[in-house]
């Protein structure tokens, strides 16, 4: 993966003045409810960098990369997450993939997504429209994934995905997704919150944290300043005694290399090797919409790759 430069001086001095992005395990109420919180202002923005996208697309694509990093807390080992969404309106669909260890990559299936007038707030759902909210769980050492899938309810990720929870898996759950822009469109601040009832709890005590999340100051902001996850977490739910359990890494991450992209290049059929070395273009770009790194490949090097 090739990481592009951020060119805002500013931005680049605030993310590195902020806690390093990761993700902070809690149990709330006595143990009956786990809580993650993800900090992940600087995967956004290298999310934005690399896939060169607005304020619309960093919004959609960011609460992706966001969400996925929480469904990565639901696995372990080398056990990986999809999440997928088919929809029928402007954004057609974005595609995540995360693993347990907190290595996120997607794209969207349309940059830029189009729009008909300037936006008047963030509220996302008329750019969703009808669909689909797939996850996948690929687990080690299981012959096939396990797939769950949910109509759109409400045209938001964070909405959507606690629907997934409560209809495929049977776990009632909160998600909260929420990226912080300042006045020149950056992103200053970005995270997420995700709560689940464990086994035996009562369905009333994730009510009554739903009830405190619905009030809660926004966390894109609360990360902005300076502060964690954690002490968010520590902050808005106090008197439900949160125990602190693990912190867990996080960050934008796509295998793609180079060499990949050129042992691609040796597998095609002879007819397209000797139709790009006799038509070009010169160099040849080969992209990975995962991540957005581009290879380029010159003429010598197409010479000696496809000969």
């Amino acid at each position: 993966m090739i990481r592009k430069p951020i060119e805002d001086d500013f931005l680049r001095s605030h993310i590195q003045s902020l806690p390093e992005d990761g993700r902070d395990v809690f149990l709330l109420n006595d143990g009956s409810i786990r809580a993650v919180v993800l900090q992940g202002t600087g995967v956004v923005n290298q999310m934005r960098a690399n896939h060169n996208l607005g304020i619309l697309e960093t919004l959609v694509l960011g609460h992706g990369y966001l969400a996925g990093g929480l469904l990565a807390s639901t696995v372990k080992g080398d056990d990986r997450v999809q999440l997928s969404i088919e929809c029928g309106g402007p954004i057609k669909g974005v595609y995540i993939e995360a693993w347990a260890i907190g290595a996120v990559r997607g794209y969207l299936k349309e940059v830029p997504i189009p729009i008909d007038k300037p936006l008047e707030s963030f509220d996302l759902s008329p750019f969703f429209g009808p669909g689909f909210l797939t996850v996948t769980k690929l687990l080690e050492g299981k012959k096939s994934p396990f797939t769950g899938q949910v109509m759109l309810q409400h045209g938001s990720i964070a909405k959507d995905l606690a629907e997934y929870f409560l209809i495929s898996e049977q776990t009632p759950s909160v998600v909260s997704l929420s990226i912080q822009f300042d006045r020149e469109g950056r992103v200053v601040g970005a995270g997420g919150l995700f709560l689940q009832n464990l086994p035996g709890s009562d369905d009333a005590q994730l009510e009554e944290l739903e009830m405190t999340c619905a009030n809660m100051p926004s966390l894109g902001k609360f990360l902005s300043e300076g502060k964690s996850g954690a002490d968010f977490v520590e902050e808005v739910f106090a008197a439900s005694d949160p125990r602190h359990l693990e912190h867990l890494p996080y960050g934008f991450s796509c295998p793609c290399d180079r060499k990949r992209f050129a042992d691609y290049l040796r597998s095609l059929p002879q007819d397209e090797r000797t139709a790009i070395l006799a038509e070009g273009p010169f160099p040849l770009e080969l992209h990975c919409f995962n991540c957005g790194s581009v290879y380029p490949f010159g003429k010598d090097e197409l010479d000696t790759l496809l000969q």
